[in-house]
């Protein structure tokens, strides 16, 4: 599976580099996306796509590379001076400070235009349509990662909807555009979406507080020198895991009925214990 995702994801960005083309850009592009992260949010959407049996895997792949490009690019721009001012992204330097902030402004705005133009690959027009409007729901206004990180220069915040679409919006879109890559109503699975999504967000904040730089592979500590609302800092460690638990168990519960609903629970599973911190016993997690 990840195979298949990484030859979609290399084919958008040939597409995207392709000759002639402004060589610092290029590279930036390819800086920006690989070697990739966890890779959870395309991963999600294949294994739903999976569970609900993958009739198209054309459109599940296109979908799910789409949907890793339009995250890679969100982070170029989290890293960027106005917003974090992060030196570091997945143990190298952030794109900005490799390149340039210009660079970096293009090559997120790049990747985001690859991810759409990848989705119009997709032969089932309506399907491909039907990926695109999910994909840019959750990309953009008012619910999507554009808004999550408007919230951020809002004086009062809605910790809900910041967390929403802050964290939750591309778990949403994965689980939705994997059921549609399979020709399946997304509606029952906006659920699974959301308390995945929701579950990301609490170990997060999680990662930030009891991990260093070197193990996050980022900067650490972000949420106090932001003053982000933070979960830790509301219930505490022990109270934040206790959540963290809690969501899980309920995203295992909200799978919709379908002939892989184990597997997706299994997976669900794995992804806790992957992202669950354990004091003295804590693996290295992936850098997103």
């Amino acid at each position: 599976m990840k195979d298949r995702l990484q030859q979609r994801i290399d084919t958008a960005l040939a597409r995207a580099t392709r000759s002639p083309a402004p060589q610092q850009l290029a590279e930036a592009l390819t800086y920006a996306v690989n070697p990739g992260g966890a890779r959870i949010r395309p991963t999600v959407l294949m294994q739903v796509a999976s569970a609900c049996g993958d009739p198209d895997p054309q459109a599940s792949e296109a979908a799910a590379a789409a949907l890793e490009l339009i995250h890679c690019a969100s982070l170029v721009h989290d890293d960027l001076p106005c917003f974090d001012d992060a030196d570091l992204r997945r143990g190298k330097p952030s794109l900005h400070r490799a390149y340039s902030q210009p660079i970096a402004v293009l090559a997120g705005d790049s990747l985001i235009l690859a991810a759409f133009e990848t989705l119009s690959d997709i032969t089932d027009t309506r399907k491909a349509i039907a990926l695109v409007r999910h994909l840019a729901r959750y990309t953009g206004m008012p619910n999507g990662i554009c808004a999550g990180q408007g919230w951020e220069s809002e004086e009062t915040v809605d910790l809900s909807a910041y967390h929403q679409a802050k964290t939750g919006a591309l778990f949403i879109a994965a689980t939705e555009m994997g059921a549609i890559a399979a020709d399946q109503d997304p509606a029952p699975w906006q659920d699974l979406g959301a308390m995945i999504g929701e579950a990301f967000q609490v170990a997060d904040d999680l990662r930030d507080a009891l991990y260093d730089e070197q193990t996050l592979g980022k900067p650490a500590g972000q949420d106090v020198i932001h003053d982000r609302p933070n979960a830790v800092n509301q219930f505490g460690v022990g109270g934040a895991i206790e959540i963290l638990q809690d969501i899980l168990a309920g995203a295992i519960a909200s799978i919709p009925a379908c002939p892989g609903e184990a597997a997706l629970a299994q997976l669900v599973r794995k992804t806790a214990e992957k992202l669950t911190p354990v004091t003295g016993d804590s693996q290295r997690v992936p850098g997103e």
